[in-house]
């Protein structure tokens, strides 16, 4: 145990610098491409503008407006956007937790379909289901999304309705909740299916492969070959042996796939109208809004970091040598 928070606090110490030098680079990027005052700019109110460029000294040095910007935010201000002048700690945890609902969702299908999708192509290689599986996994990484996502609008949701002469599509396509539902009932799951069926089609087709290639490695390892020569069930060995040690590379691509996914999934929540994170960015690009785009961009930096510490975590638990690294 004390290796273990040993392992934990090194790497959580090397995390804070990475995060502090992310945020300093991410909002030197954006000031010195967005202004933060053009709406003002836009209304030609001189003093309007005046009192913008000093509440955010943006005469001063880069460095000088990031200190003002992080000891700002780390009181819980994070400015103001200029496209809907709504306090951005207002509008950013918003857009996170119609994002999060969907990763929630989308990951948790997508890691049970993935492992037992590639454990099972592993241990039946070349065989039939092997094939069809590994023939699925390829048309899903070469579906672009936002056909796959009209495509099942268009077959799931429009043309049921017309053929059945429905008064309702069976699955929604339009945000996550019908006019003032709210909840975790069947109007819920009823708006996630065709969203989450989006999310996880290149998802789960991506990761199977990963886990399936991993898998043949550890099956074919000395360990292996050695617990089966001294009899050991062959369930024992698969769950024991070789799907913990399998896990392990998978842990690696899961972590950054979802770190980043924590920045908005622009073509899903576009198609679905879900305001999340990836429907904010765009809309603060499109409109140059700074504010937003600062923190934007660094809590996307930020999830992205956590979940890689978490990753190093992961592996100390399922690999007692990296501990020591």
């Amino acid at each position: 145990m004390p290796s273990m928070l040993t392992y934990i606090s090194r790497r959580l110490l090397f995390s804070i610098p990475v995060i502090l030098v992310a945020s300093f680079l991410l909002f030197w990027m954006v000031r010195s491409t967005f202004d933060p005052c053009v709406k003002m700019r836009a209304s030609k109110d001189v003093e309007a503008v005046t009192r913008c460029e000093t509440r955010l000294h943006l005469d001063d040095p880069i460095p000088t407006q990031y200190l003002g910007w992080a000891s700002d935010a780390a009181h819980g201000d994070l400015g103001e956007s200029s496209r809907t002048n709504e306090e951005v700690s207002a509008m950013v945890p918003r857009a996170l937790w119609y994002t999060v609902q969907l990763i929630f969702w989308g990951v948790l299908i997508s890691a049970f379909a993935a492992v037992a999708l590639g454990v099972y192509s592993a241990l039946k290689q070349y065989s039939v289901l092997d094939y069809t599986f590994t023939g699925a996994s390829f048309v899903g990484l070469a579906m672009p999304p936002f056909w796959f996502g009209l495509m099942a609008i268009e077959l799931l949701a429009i043309m049921p309705k017309q053929w059945l002469g429905l008064d309702e599509p069976l699955f929604y396509f339009v945000g996550l909740h019908s006019g003032a539902e709210k909840g975790f009932g069947a109007d819920y799951a009823r708006h996630l299916v065709l969203p989450v069926m989006t999310l996880t089609v290149q998802i789960i087709a991506s990761w199977s492969r990963f886990q399936r290639s991993s898998m043949l490695d550890v099956m074919s390892a000395d360990y292996v070959r050695t617990a089966r020569a001294k009899g050991v069930p062959r369930r024992d060995v698969v769950v024991h042996h070789a799907l913990r040690n399998a896990l392990v590379p998978l842990v690696t691509v899961m972590a950054l796939d979802i770190g980043a996914l924590f920045g908005g999934l622009i073509i899903t929540e576009t198609i679905f109208s879900i305001p999340g994170m990836g429907q904010l960015f765009v809309r603060s690009l499109q409109a140059g809004d700074a504010e937003v785009l600062v923190v934007w961009t660094v809590v996307t930096a930020g999830f992205i970091v956590v979940f890689n510490l978490l990753a190093d975590v992961l592996y100390g638990l399922m690999d007692p040598r990296v501990r020591v690294t």
